[in-house]
């Protein structure tokens, strides 16, 4: 698989959940939906999100790292980075929405995400 047509996808996949994510957001009330209708906003944002960091960071390291070659050698960085990414911005939300958000909760929450990625990137 090429970079162009992996991205292409993932651009496309970005697209559907942002459709997604925008029907749920205008036509769900949240307090008739219950639970299911939480559930469905939680994970269309999330495949949103995460799509459109996964597409952030191959963008970031085409452009800054060597070339075409580098962004497609790790893409499997971006990818996780990305799902991480996306996994604390609804962490952030989830917090929000049961008003128990401070700021020593989400430097909790960064610092729970980084070290994560610090094991993943101390692993080799």
């Amino acid at each position: 698989m090429t970079l162009r047509s992996y991205l292409w996808g993932m651009r496309i996949s970005c697209i559907i959940a942002f459709a997604a994510w925008a029907v749920v957001v205008w036509h769900l009330d949240p307090e008739k939906a219950g639970l299911s209708g939480l559930l469905i906003f939680y994970v269309c944002t999330f495949l949103f999100l995460s799509s459109l960091f996964i597409l952030l960071f191959t963008r970031i390291r085409k452009n800054f790292g060597t070339g075409e070659e580098w962004a497609l050698t790790s893409l499997g960085m971006s990818f996780r980075e990305g799902i991480l990414l996306a996994l604390l911005s609804i962490l952030l939300l989830f917090f929000q929405q049961n008003r128990i958000l401070t700021w020593w909760d989400g430097a909790l929450a960064v610092a729970g995400i980084f070290l994560i990625e610090l094991y993943f990137l101390t692993r080799r």
